[in-house]
């Protein structure tokens, strides 16, 4: 584990977009690799999957590190029923941006905190963007310049892809890039682990 000095926290997640999140609150972490398998049971709604794997990944890493807090976050992402995954190549993200043209994609990011063997606190934020109608041709531009091949629903909303809406609603806007910080802010709160 790279650990900091003075870190009382652990986030389970090697994800960029987590780590550059949770560094804002400028609490010493670090990151291990949860290594949970993110494939979806029969029939599993949307929010309940996200909860399930961001407590999955949280127990996953705090069993190994029972002195410490530790962070697991996920979030699944679904139009018209259909689960969005990160698509990982070009043609899945404009297969998914084709998919999302004119709808409305609802977000589910679930935050969970655990310690031993025992998660403590868990919230999972709501967040729904509504999609401009966008050609073919804005689809694969789109993918050319951002290239969101690791991003569920195909963006980065803190890139270009926010010219891909016309509306984003949510009590934690963080929570669409993959960690809900205000959500994630209440339970460090509450766990003694708080920046102010």
């Amino acid at each position: 584990m790279n650990q900091a000095s003075n870190a009382q926290l652990v986030l389970a997640s090697t994800s960029p977009y987590r780590r550059r999140l949770l560094e804002r609150l400028q609490i010493p972490f670090s990151c291990v690799d949860s290594k949970t398998d993110e494939t979806p049971e029969p029939g599993e709604r949307p929010e309940s999957l996200a909860q399930r794997l961001g407590d999955g990944k949280a127990l996953a890493v705090a069993t190994q590190y029972p002195e410490f807090f530790v962070l697991g976050s996920d979030q699944v992402a679904s139009t018209a029923g259909q689960l969005l995954g990160k698509p990982g190549t070009v043609p899945a993200a404009e297969n998914q941006l084709r998919l999302c043209s004119g709808q409305s994609v609802i977000f589910f990011t679930a935050v969970s905190l655990a310690r031993g063997n025992k998660v403590i606190a868990r919230r999972c934020v709501q967040t729904t963007v509504k999609f401009r109608h966008l050609s073919d041709s804005q689809v694969a531009e789109y993918v050319d310049r951002e290239r969101p091949l690791d991003c569920a629903g195909s963006f980065r909303w803190e890139g270009l892809g926010i010219c891909l809406f016309r509306a984003l609603e949510s009590s934690d806007p963080t929570a669409l890039e993959g960690l809900p910080l205000i959500a994630t802010c209440d339970i460090l709160k509450d766990a003694g682990i708080y920046p102010l």
